[in-house]
């Protein structure tokens, strides 16, 4: 799903005033229901710490880039984390634990394939089961990918990750806008909130957690020669601002859809205009995961690391939970 341009527009062009009033209706009715649904469960206590990191809007804020820093500042404290995570845009319903030699991305869904790549992790529409299947396994530190909406397990620190360009874009709850709740209910619940980019801290309803700023490190000098720029992630201009800071020549910028499926005529497409433009083909890391493994060669990947501006003072809010790990 693309994201509409009125989402992020409070006014002025692509604002969409009306379309917006015509789906706040069912903004209220989403909201009542998922708030009914998480009140109504109570959440399965975990023998080992549980890290939740998850945001507040529909499409990308940098949440998995923060799911992997985690994961290695708890490997480097020798903790054995894994990965729990609904496996969305995948087939099977798990439990299981995703094995990137035998899984594809239409399989257990492409960000857990990445995830993966760092830590032991485990899928399954059913979340405490896949957990349970993850500390069976010997993970001494559950990492939730996307879990702060679900209410099935109970957190020991929920993190909240707001992308600061585009705060809560214009302030709406789904379908009228990209809130999957209202940021009062969301705020109740989050233990800490991490900002990543540049941009004013939104409202965040009287929080009065700890709230860090963190951004996500790109390489500083771009491939040489012409470049063919191509996402599918929730934010495609993100990548491509990335790409032209760095000083690339782009030839081309195509955005897709958050987690869009490559299929066989779009990557013959895209082949086919790198030979014509006499360019190399570039996308992130996650678009990766969603092409055939014999032709992955064909592509530079542009990696981005998170990084805090404040790394000590977020080392010390996951200090508590690593003295918990067995």
């Amino acid at each position: 799903m693309r994201a509409p341009e009125f989402w992020n527009q409070k006014y002025g062009r692509g604002a969409a005033p009306l379309t917006r009033t015509l789906l706040s209706p069912f903004g209220w009715l989403y909201s009542a229901v998922s708030k009914w649904r998480y009140n109504r469960i109570s959440p399965q206590f975990m023998p080992v710490p549980v890290i939740c990191v998850g945001n507040i809007t529909l499409g990308g804020t940098g949440k998995t880039p923060l799911a992997m820093a985690l994961a290695r500042h708890l490997i480097a404290q020798e903790k054995r984390p894994a990965f729990v995570s609904r496996g969305h845009g995948g087939t099977q319903f798990g439990p299981l634990q995703v094995d990137t030699q035998k899984h594809r991305f239409c399989d257990v869904g492409d960000e857990p394939l990445l995830l993966a790549q760092i830590a032991p992790t485990f899928i399954g529409r059913d979340r405490v089961a896949a957990a349970n299947l993850a500390i069976e396994s010997g993970a001494d530190c559950l990492i939730l990918d996307d879990g702060f909406q679900n209410p099935s397990i109970q957190k020991n620190l929920a993190i909240l990750v707001i992308d600061a360009e585009v705060g809560h874009g214009n302030g709406r709850i789904f379908p009228a806008g990209p809130l999957r709740e209202s940021v009062d209910n969301a705020m109740a619940r989050a233990d800490a909130v991490v900002l990543i980019g540049k941009g004013k801290c939104p409202d965040l309803a009287g929080f009065s957690g700890s709230c860090y700023r963190a951004k996500l490190q790109a390489p500083k000098i771009a491939p040489t020669g012409k470049l063919i720029a191509f996402a599918g992630i929730g934010r495609p201009e993100k990548f491509f601002t990335s790409l032209r800071a760095a000083g690339a020549d782009i030839e081309q910028e195509i955005a897709f859809a958050d987690h869009h499926p490559y299929r066989d005529k779009e990557i013959a497409t895209l082949l086919k205009w790198k030979e014509q433009a006499g360019a190399q083909l570039i996308t992130t890391e996650k678009d990766v995961i969603r092409w055939p493994k014999q032709l992955r060669k064909e592509l530079l990947v542009w990696e981005v690391v998170l990084q805090f501006e404040q790394q000590n003072n977020f080392d010390d809010l996951l200090q508590e939970i690593t003295e918990q790990c067995q």
